[in-house]
């Protein structure tokens, strides 16, 4: 679906965008591939490593609608993946994200009503579930705008979903880099904020995957959520640093001991497919189906218990300390 077609990023110098250009350009013809994002610098350095001929690139900030609404023109698929992620800067700087993540959202997705772009995914974050930080209540916000905005398309055909998954193995400002820095530089010990501390566990490619399979997948309005394994803090430390000892340093601002993707209050609008789950809508669309139980792929997928919830302390699949290391091998390869 997407040889001759236009596909713009938003955020796209980015660890996802940096892989996500790399895979449409390895196994599809796109007629054109935009990076959207505000940073020249990063920009330039992109372009020394993607200059195929379909390549463009705009400089623009998601906070700026008019910007986003030129830079839509003719496009047919979006991946919002525009954000601030980090948790502690949210805390101390709550306006800045709610300006990117929650403004940003809307902007994204009037200009794609307003150029008739055919499907819009949304990256989200299983800090959206439950949120008890500030990223996680911006993100939350940003869902239901995504998921509303298939009831403001009336009379447009563009549709917008959601995608949500767990932490991504070795990108920018994640624990993985930064286990590692410590263990180059000789650190005495690795910090770890809790022992029972645990994580979804997520490559990159398998995110950037989980996002282009959603496109043929998605009827408009569902959160999609992968199967994915669980990790514990400490058996992660261990992978990267075993003779290093590990210092309780506490739980940063905003920080969940445990991470939620569907969570049990969203139970009764979660069905299970073989790979990932998909969270309904709760609203009710006037202007398209309501049914999401089989999806865009005659996949099938089944409600889940009443109560099921798929959090991270409690997942069926863990991986142990060898486990982590394979999975941290493959995944960078």
């Amino acid at each position: 679906m997407f040889d001759d077609s236009s596909i713009l990023i938003t955020g796209g110098t980015g660890s996802f965008g940096h892989r996500y250009v790399k895979t449409l350009l390895e196994h599809h013809q796109p007629r054109r591939v935009i990076v959207y994002s505000r940073d020249e610098l990063k920009q330039y350095e992109m372009q020394q490593r993607f200059s195929a001929p379909c390549m463009r690139y705009f400089l623009g900030d998601v906070r700026d609608k008019d910007r986003l609404v030129q830079a839509m023109r003719g496009v047919d698929y979006v991946i919002h993946a525009a954000a601030l992620k980090q948790v502690p800067a949210a805390e101390y700087n709550p306006m800045e994200c709610i300006k990117t993540n929650i403004y940003g959202a809307e902007h994204v997705v009037h200009a794609a009503l307003a150029n008739n772009v055919k499907k819009v995914i949304a990256l989200s974050t299983d800090k959206a579930a439950n949120p008890i930080n500030l990223y996680g209540a911006t993100k939350l916000a940003s869902d239901k705008l995504f998921v509303a905005a298939n009831n403001l398309a009336g009379g447009h055909d563009t549709s917008f979903a959601v995608v949500r998954y767990g932490n991504v193995v070795g990108s920018r400002g994640s624990v993985l880099p930064y286990f590692r820095s410590l263990r180059t530089s000789g650190a005495s010990h690795l910090p770890i904020t809790d022992v029972e501390m645990t994580r979804f566990w997520i490559s990159l490619q398998q995110g950037v995957d989980f996002v282009l399979r959603n496109f043929q997948r998605m009827h408009g309005g569902e959160i999609f959520v992968p199967k994915i394994p669980s990790i514990r803090i400490t058996d992660l430390a261990r992978a990267v640093a075993p003779d290093l000892p590990q210092k309780v340093v506490g739980i940063r601002p905003g920080e969940k001991l445990h991470e939620t993707m569907c969570p049990a209050d969203d139970s009764r609008l979660t069905l299970e497919f073989d790979d990932h789950y998909v969270i309904r809508p709760s609203i009710t669309f006037n202007s398209r189906g309501n049914d999401f139980n089989v999806n865009g792929l005659s996949e099938i997928g089944q409600p889940v218990s009443p109560g099921f919830q798929y959090e991270s302390g409690t997942n069926s699949h863990f991986l142990d300390v060898p486990g982590i290391s394979e999975f941290n091998r493959i995944a960078e390869e």
